[in-house]
C-alpha cells in the first residue's frame, strides 16, 4: 500500500506518482486458495447402507438353511412370508432370527415401483439387528 503526499512532479523531479489503490489480486488469490480448500474437505456425504460383503471362496455347507422371504409391494407395504407386517413387528422378527444358532437367509424381494425409503429402512433393520445372510431378489425387473 502506497501513500501519496502530493505531487511530486510539480517540484520537478522524475519519479513516479505514488498509488494510493490497495493491490487486492493477492487478496483475491488467497480467497480462492482458502474456498478450493474448504470445498476439498468437505467430506462427501453418502445416502446408503454400508454392508459387509463376504471374501473368498464360500465354503460347502451340507445344512440347507431356512429362507425367510420379505416382499414390498407397489404401495410400500411389507410382507413377511406372505403376510403383511409393520416395521415394528418386522424389526422384533428380524430380532428374533437374528439370535438363531444357525441364522436363516433373508431374501428381499422389492417391487420396481416401491418407495426407496422402505426398501432401505429393511436393509438398514437387517443390518442393524445383524443379520449376515441377505440377498435382494428380483433385480432384473430394474435394468431398462
Amino acid at each position: 500500500m502506497a501513500v501519496n503526499l502530493g505531487n511530486s512532479n510539480s517540484s520537478g523531479s522524475d519519479e513516479p506518482e505514488l498509488m494510493m489503490d490497495i493491490n487486492t489480486t493477492p487478496l483475491i488469490d488467497v480467497m480462492l486458495v482458502l474456498l478450493v480448500m474448504l470445498i476439498i474437505t468437505i467430506p462427501i456425504q453418502l445416502h446408503s447402507v454400508n454392508l459387509e460383503m463376504p471374501v473368498g471362496a464360500p465354503p460347502t455347507n451340507q445344512v440347507q438353511p431356512e429362507k425367510i422371504q420379505i416382499d414390498i409391494d407397489a404401495a410400500s407395504v411389507v410382507y413377511w412370508q406372505g403376510v403383511a407386517v409393520t416395521a415394528e413387528a418386522l424389526d422384533e422378527k428380524m430380532t428374533a432370527i437374528s439370535q438363531q444358532s444357525t441364522q436363516p437367509e433373508v431374501h428381499i424381494r422389492p417391487h420396481k415401483s416401491a418407495g426407496y425409503a422402505v426398501f432401505a429402512s429393511v436393509l438398514s433393520s437387517s443390518k442393524r439387528v445383524g443379520l449376515t445372510k441377505i440377498a435382494v431378489i428380483g433385480a432384473e425387473q430394474f435394468v431398462q
